[in-house]
């Protein structure tokens, strides 16, 4: 009998009843208020353990996905349930032998196994524990210490330290890629050459996750340093001094770090994460002219990509220079259980659930959850289930939206066991959200009770606190919304979610869902997680059914919209200099058709981009015909055209024409600086001559002077909470009514949407441009150097000192507050330390909030004992 014969007998024929049963039990002990099928089965004499665990041996052996996970399931019951010490250390060693030591240390933690478990074994059985544990080791070269790590982690390190050029890694979400990139990043860079590398992620929220990750990993190490501010100060102190440096980034603030430097970048190590974004049909074309733009600068450059369960990782090699090593390491191993149940109400009973794992094509019954109420609507089937299936906390409940994370939460916080609380960590969380936003700000009575919600356009420091708390266990119920799919590595038990969407109103990708999923049981976090699909059978809900796991197919942006030819060339064709022509394809049209027009001015024609290999050369050559005639018209500058991706060259040329055409006083053209008194006028000028020039991006135009009010109060550097007051004042001020909740949200919205993103976009552009017209009138006088828009708009800033508070590491909350409370606009980093270390001890006195003066104190170093200084109560 060959292996896998063996193998798929004894998990089919042989013990399939037994490891289904032993399932059903091991999953029901995660579900509160449950009446299981098998409550009253004793785990310790209903069970053959020595054959189950000798069975676990030999799957453990398989490479396939099945005969490994079935592996897990025993190691993990032996180890969780109530079986005798001697089956625990047996699921201990399976689980070594599994390359999945971080669950023993786990069940130790727990006191699910005695510590020393070494010490217990026999003299064979230890040295093949030894052995084992050697080699899912690595070491750290840079310090002399070994870590301790799975399979997919032993190749991924051995891929990254190879000779390999370019290297593409793919795993599970709950595989702990992200854990071994980081340790692997700063060894790499303490032991080579190494002078600048760069973290690429796709969001703020995972930026500020990585950032502070980093710096947790290189508390003692001076000689590194990390930020996530694209700073030429910090990139010339590491290029020509003894420094190294580690910049972690969105695709848009590489972006703008190389728009500063120019020609002058650059760059050791690249490191893109969830770089099956690249696919994305709103940021992938940036994400992608970014790695694109930075590879023609340094062709030497060392490349990593990290993506989950994708099914074809070296997609993403293929655009590496020619004679570059290239590998990938791809992976589908299970590390933690995650178990998909379906939840159904009884008929005729509304506080009654009957649960089924799914299991292949057969799921198996868990038992009956029990309702403390009756859940009249959706949201109350959400928050009821979730409070009942997830008592014992670390509960996530997948919402589709913010309005709607906020009324789960609500509805959770009134069910019992959600009793005020006395934590001071807590409070001080509440107290933050009602003077970091607003009074009557929704989350602050809630986190009182334990429960919260959590969505993107949050600010960091509020968001990174409730991701904090809950993972402490101080914050049981947590309600969220896709924010979560796009990379916060935060772990839960159970998730519990009703037809998932991503966007409005677009059901979620099998991918996605799986992406979502794996947050639950996260490696080393929990032996197994739960993720509860209510209604399953509902086609509203679930389109096409409960999604089976999937493996994400990678494909880029512009691949899918080059694959549509004739629209995009028929789109390309109307784009013209005289007028904006039909744009209704949408932005996915623009953004790769200004990809293209770039690359084809750069090179004089598609055929020889990097991507001309994956396309026919008719595509091309039909493209190259629809971009020729344009392209003529064109006499932006080619460094202009690069320092904007996904704008297009005819926008910004019609640009160049209104300026060329306009008949007023020219400087009417500039901006004001934020702080100058025709400052919101200017912005509305701006953006609607962007509309009618560039892009039709800031509309409704009706909304335009909304937009330039909300975008000149985040320049002054204005607080969120100001902007909240301020905005609230327009409105009463202009008689219109507003909900609240719904006023502050969509003022978050703007914040993060237009401030942060559009603006920086598109008034960049307008500003480049404007730069090469005031040149062309000999007017060069009015052109401000020092005055970067798009740093100043993705930060929020209106000073120096402001913009060094954000140097130190501090959030823009916390900055925005000290910077109330300090004279002086024009403090570099040193001068705010200075600040803080002779005002420290009054801050008590100021009346800020308990978190910003511990973040204050703790990117200060002042909160260290041992420096001396301890201000904090």
């Amino acid at each position: 009998m060959k292996d896998t014969e063996l193998f798929d007998w004894l998990t089919g024929e042989a013990l399939r009843d037994d490891i289904i049963r032993l399932t059903q039990i091991t999953v029901a002990t995660e579900i509160t208020n449950l009446d299981a099928i098998h409550e009253s089965a004793d785990p310790k004499n209903s069970f053959d353990w020595q054959q189950l665990l000798l069975a676990g041996s030999l799957l453990a052996r398989s490479t396939e996905r099945t005969h490994q996970e079935a592996a897990l399931r025993i190691a993990t019951a032996a180890v969780t349930l109530e079986t005798s010490p001697e089956v625990r250390d047996a699921g201990a060693v399976l689980l070594e032998k599994l390359s999945n030591r971080r669950s023993v240390e786990l069940a130790i933690r727990r006191n699910r196994i005695a510590p020393d478990l070494e010490g217990r074994l026999g003299v064979s059985m230890r040295l093949e524990a030894n052995r084992r544990r050697f080699e899912d080791s690595i070491l750290l070269e840079s310090s002399g210490k070994w870590i301790g790590v799975n399979d997919f982690q032993r190749e991924l390190w051995a891929g990254a330290s190879s000779g390999a050029g370019w290297l593409s890694a793919s795993a599970p979400t709950a595989s702990g890629k992200t854990y071994l990139v980081l340790q692997w990043l700063l060894d790499h860079v303490r032991t080579s050459k190494t002078k600048i590398a760069v973290y690429l992620a796709p969001t703020r929220a995972l930026v500020s996750e990585i950032e502070l990750s980093l710096k947790e990993l290189c508390q003692s190490d001076t000689g590194i340093e990390i930020t996530s501010l694209p700073l030429t100060e910090v990139y010339f102190s590491s290029t020509t001094g003894d420094k190294k440096a580690v910049f972690v980034f969105t695709q848009e603030r590489l972006h703008l770090l190389v728009n500063l430097l120019g020609e002058d970048f650059s760059v050791d190590l690249l490191i893109v994460d969830e770089a099956h974004k690249i696919g994305d049909n709103q940021r992938g074309v940036i994400l992608q002219d970014a790695i694109e733009r930075v590879s023609r600068q340094n062709p030497m450059m060392k490349v990593v990509f990290v993506s989950p369960s994708t099914q074809n990782p070296g997609e993403l090699l293929e655009d590496a220079p020619n004679d570059m090593p290239k590998t990938s390491v791809n992976t589908d191993m299970p590390t933690v259980l995650q178990n998909v149940i379906l939840a159904e109400q009884v008929p005729r009973k509304p506080k009654e659930w009957s649960l089924d794992l799914v299991w292949g094509d057969s799921p198996i019954p868990l038992g009956t959850l029990k309702l403390s109420n009756k859940p009249a609507g959706l949201k109350k089937r959400l928050a009821f289930i979730a409070a009942a299936a997830g008592g014992r906390g670390g509960t996530l409940v997948y919402c589709n939206g913010a309005a709607e994370a906020e009324d789960v939460a609500l509805l959770i916080s009134q069910l019992e066991g959600s009793e005020k609380t006395d934590d001071q960590e807590l409070l001080d969380l509440a107290d933050l959200a009602r003077k970091g936003v607003h009074r009557n700000y929704q989350l602050a009575p809630l986190v009182e009770r334990g429960v919260a919600f959590h969505y993107g356009n949050m600010p960091s420091l509020i968001r990174t606190e409730i991701e904090r708390l809950f993972r402490d266990g101080k914050i049981r119920f947590l309600a969220c919304t896709s924010t979560l799919i796009e990379g916060v590595n935060l772990s839960c038990r159970t998730i519990v979610v009703r037809g998932p969407r991503k966007g409005r109103g677009n059901p979620m990708e099998p991918h996605d869902f799986w992406n979502l999923a794996g947050r639950a049981g996260r490696w080393g976090n929990e032996f197994q997680g739960n993720i509860i699909c209510i209604d399953p059978k509902d086609e509203k809900a679930w389109p096409v059914g409960v999604p089976k796991r999937s493996r994400y197919p990678i494909k880029r942006e512009t691949d899918v919209v080059i694959s549509s030819t004739d629209e995009l060339a028929a789109y390309l064709e109307n784009r013209n200099i005289d007028s904006l022509a039909d744009l209704a394809q949408g932005e996915e049209f623009e953004q790769v058709g200004a990809y293209l027009l770039n690359t084809y001015i750069r090179l004089g024609t598609l055929s020889d981009a990097a991507f001309a290999k994956r396309h026919s050369p008719d595509t091309l050559r039909k493209l190259d015909r629809s971009l020729e005639g344009i392209s003529a018209l064109i006499n932006i500058t080619q460094d202009v055209l690069v320092r904007h991706p996904g704008v297009s060259a005819v926008g910004l040329q019609r640009l160049l024409e209104a300026f060329r055409k306009y008949e007023g006083n020219i400087e009417n053209l500039l901006l004001a600086p934020s702080e100058s008194v025709d400052a919101y006028d200017r912005y509305v000028t701006v953006m609607r001559r962007i509309n009618a020039n560039l892009y039709p991006v800031f509309l409704p135009d009706s909304l335009i002077p909304l937009h330039a009010l909300v975008v000149v109060e985040w320049l002054k550097g204005l607080s969120l909470a100001a902007i909240i007051r301020k905005r609230i004042e327009y409105q009463q001020r202009n008689n219109r009514s507003f909900k609240l909740p719904v006023l502050i949200r969509e003022t978050m919205s703007m914040v993060e949407e237009t401030a942060r993103f559009k603006a920086p976009k598109y008034i960049s552009a307008y500003m480049d441009v404007l730069r090469l017209f005031l040149t062309e009138a000999e007017r060069e006088d009015l052109i401000d150097e020092d005055f970067d828009i798009g740093i100043a708009l993705e930060f929020g800033v209106s000073s120096i000192t402001l913009l060094s508070l954000m140097e130190l590491g501090l959030s823009r909350m916390s900055a925005v507050a000290l910077y109330e409370k300090i004279a002086r606009d024009d403090l570099d980093k040193e001068g705010c330390l200075a600040w803080i270390n002779e005002h420290g001890p009054n801050f008590a006195g100021m009346d800020l909030p308990n978190l910003i003066v511990r973040e204050t104190l703790q990117v200060s170093g002042l909160d260290d004992p041992e420096a001396g200084h301890e201000f904090s109560e």
